[in-house]
């Protein structure tokens, strides 16, 4: 029986607590081995490479930088072209730009041997658009190349789908959004700004590209919803912020809006209204520090204006939406047939109300 091995690219924000937890449920997620590429031998990442290959994930690295990763003391088990090729799913995580390059180096290369590979949210392009919960019947046999959208597009997408979608896909008149994003994760020693800095509207028509991602991704399924969204940065180092406002056709209230909301699973609701109190709940209560829910609802700021425009605040997970749509496409690559039963395992990490 051939093996189900799942080969991960970089360990960044994304990449270090996607391998751990699928290190941790690996039995329940049916998948044998977990291999982990690491770019550079540097000495202040050595505990986190350890701590990996403790859990049971087995180094990978550049043929000609194994010997500078055995001098701090960490041992690789195989070469990158040799992972890849064992491989049965390739998740990469990789900075914005290098997942394109990746594919055309290697895994156009290995693409008869390898099920399906994986990229994220900055790598536009690289495959079918997919989030949990929101497209997955779009998945269908022959996609091998697949994009994680951004967490905030999964929020975007998730609140549109949740509120408007449920009385129709034709319900949605438009739909506007505010993503106030944090400057850089706390992981990250780059990237900080000392003041809110705005950012501008690459596109007429959709403003910043988390409307056009989502509308991409809700085309997968043949809808094509009005959106637009803008953004800016804040100096914070815990959440994204979402302000949304839908306008619907079917008259609505805030008690059915509500109603809406908890029937989703993927849905968390909140009275904080600080992303540092609900950073911190992940933190403590979350898998890394990861909350996995697609959106948390601030339940306090959901209006109803004229029976017709639902508005509200959000917090984005950090980066714990697309680790659960890259599990989710993972397993469905692994098991087309029953990966909905395997994901159930993670359901003890989605939480209905923080």
């Amino acid at each position: 029986m051939q093996r189900r091995i799942v080969h991960i690219v970089g360990t960044g924000t994304i990449g270090e607590p996607l391998i751990g937890l699928l290190c941790d449920y690996r039995e329940q997620l049916g998948i044998d081995e977990i291999t982990f590429h690491k770019n550079s031998p540097l000495k202040r990442d050595r505990s986190k490479v350890m701590s990996l290959i403790a859990r049971g994930a087995r180094l990978v690295v550049d043929e000609n930088k194994m010997e500078g990763f055995r001098a701090l003391g960490m041992d690789p088990d195989f070469e990158s072209d040799q992972a890849i090729h064992r491989a049965s799913v390739v998740i990469d995580c990789t900075p914005r730009g290098i997942g394109h390059k990746n594919k055309e180096q290697y895994y156009r290369k290995y693409s008869d041997s390898v099920n399906g590979f994986l990229a994220q949210g900055s790598e536009d392009g690289f495959g079918k658009k997919y989030a949990r919960g929101i497209n997955d019947e779009a998945l269908q046999q022959g996609d091998q190349f697949i994009q994680i959208v951004s967490c905030n597009t999964h929020n975007l997408s998730c609140i549109t789908k949740t509120i408007a979608f449920s009385d129709g896909p034709d319900n949605l008149i438009e739909g506007r959004f505010v993503c106030i994003r944090r400057a850089n994760d706390i992981s990250q020693p780059g990237g900080f700004i000392p003041a809110p800095q705005v950012g501008v509207h690459q596109s007429t028509k959709f403003g910043s590209h988390h409307a056009e991602d989502a509308v991409n991704l809700f085309r997968t399924v043949n809808l094509e919803p009005n959106l637009f969204s803008s953004a800016l940065k804040v100096n914070s180092q815990y959440m994204h912020v979402l302000w949304f406002s839908l306008v619907v056709k079917e008259p609505t209230n805030v008690n059915k809006v509500m109603d809406q909301l908890q029937a989703n699973p993927l849905v968390a609701l909140t009275a904080k209204d600080m992303t540092s109190t609900v950073f911190s709940f992940g933190r403590d209560q979350g898998h890394f520090g990861r909350i996995l829910n697609q959106t948390v609802i601030v339940e306090q700021t959901i209006n109803v204006k004229d029976e017709h425009e639902v508005t509200g605040f959000c917090f984005t997970p950090q980066d714990g939406n697309s680790i659960l749509s890259s599990i989710s496409a993972t397993e469905w690559l692994l098991y087309p047939h029953s990966y909905e039963d395997k994901i159930q395992c993670l359901s003890d990490l989605f939480f209905a109300y923080i």
